[in-house]
């Protein structure tokens, strides 16, 4: 009953609005901030970026979560922030030690903000003052970012956007949802190109998953608008030589939904050049967590459920032929964290796998890798955990 009554207030706030663009700013709830992000270096360190106050955070860790032997402030002067949900901050790293650093500024009117922008170029120890990376300052949404390197070492920040939804209300048109834009820095983030919109009628409130292609280039997974509020999931091709990017439908649910789900997708992209995607659908009612290697333009390939009602927030990451998949899971007890594995490449998973549980909130898990293995970034009530996936290791014994 709990499930049903969770995926059901979901569905119900994203559908209270009578107008679409008042939809694009619901919150998030008003408790403890819980997002953060996670990223492992090539040496084994544990990157861990979240807020305190008004004040992000970037921590290292040298033993794989257990302590963090480096805390820094990124941001000296405090600012509002985002950090809840599906707007946290994001953490990146450079091929030469370089620490990239996003987030979202509340600006003051509601569900306004601007993309912020911080780096360090000394292995945490400092950071630069944070900058707008965006050239556009009306007091719109530019929020939801998301943030990734690309193989020559570019910087690549993307967000939500609704300048293009303002223009067209001034006009008197009308215009769903919101806008995708990016931009992307060519020295390492000491300056940002003028952004580019990817594409229009984008769901307001859903995260961009940003992944990395073998030939080194960024691709985008987004939730967009198609015809009368189908909110599926759009790709497109990230350039940073100033050409077009080129939008293609990737999902084909066909789920009708007037608001926007909060539940954003997820891509990882194999060295083959296959791009496994994991996203949530509720069409007709049944609320799903989706698997499928996209394939733009057509239905997904190797499309399967992993998921079902309660279940919410699925990431993913790969390594070879070996695809993870973790999840929360409402249950009358709480929340679990679940994992899925795919030892062939996605063509099969196996049964799913309670890693840990809380009996409160958590921040979304963030799957990363090391060395070949990966490990859930998690932290249930705002403390901070690192699970490993190993079956053997999963009954709580450490890295």
């Amino acid at each position: 009953m709990r499930r049903l009554l969770a995926f059901f207030s979901l569905v119900a706030c994203a559908t209270v609005a009578h107008a679409q663009h008042d939809m694009a700013g619901m919150t998030m709830g008003h408790g403890a901030p819980l997002g953060f992000d996670a990223a492992i270096d090539p040496a084994g360190n544990l990157w861990v970026v979240d807020t305190v106050g008004e004040h992000v955070r970037a921590r290292r860790s040298d033993d794989m979560g257990r302590t963090f032997a480096l805390s820094t402030i990124v941001n000296a002067t405090g600012e509002p922030l985002y950090a809840e949900g599906e707007n946290r901050p994001k953490i990146a790293l450079g091929p030469k030690g370089e620490l990239y650093v996003t987030w979202s500024q509340p600006r003051k009117l509601p569900w306004t903000g601007f993309v912020r922008f911080s780096r360090s170029l000394d292995g945490g120890a400092h950071f630069d003052p944070p900058k707008t990376v965006h050239t556009d300052r009306a007091e719109i949404t530019h929020r939801f970012d998301s943030l990734a390197v690309d193989g020559k070492g570019d910087v690549l920040v993307a967000w939500i956007d609704k300048r293009d939804l303002e223009a067209a209300n001034a006009r008197k048109k009308p215009y769903a949802g919101a806008a995708t834009y990016y931009s992307w820095s060519t020295d390492r983030g000491a300056t940002f190109a003028p952004e580019r919109k990817i594409a229009d009628q984008s769901c307001e409130c859903c995260r961009i998953a940003l992944a990395r292609a073998p030939d080194g280039h960024i691709d985008a997974f987004f939730r967009a608008i198609y015809g009368d509020n189908i909110r599926d999931h759009a790709f497109a091709a990230l350039p940073t030589d100033g050409s077009a990017p080129k939008v293609e439908r990737a999902t084909f649910t066909q789920w009708h939904i007037e608001g926007c789900p909060h539940h954003g997708p997820s891509l990882a992209i194999d060295a083959r050049g296959t791009r496994h995607a994991v996203w949530f659908s509720a069409a007709d009612g049944k609320a799903t967590v989706w698997y499928g290697q996209l394939a733009p333009g057509k239905e997904p390939a190797r499309v399967l459920s992993l998921a079902g009602n309660g279940a919410s927030h699925a990431d993913l990451a790969v390594a070879g032929d070996h695809v993870w998949v973790a999840y929360h899971q409402m249950t009358a007890q709480g929340l679990d964290l679940v994992l899925r594995e795919s030892n062939d490449g996605g063509a099969h998973f196996g049964e799913p796998r309670t890693l840990a549980h809380t009996d409160g909130p958590s921040g979304w898990p963030k799957l990363v890798l090391w060395d070949g293995r990966a490990f859930v970034a998690w932290n249930p009530g705002g403390t901070f955990r690192l699970v490993p996936t190993e079956a053997l290791l999963s009954s709580g014994s450490q890295p």
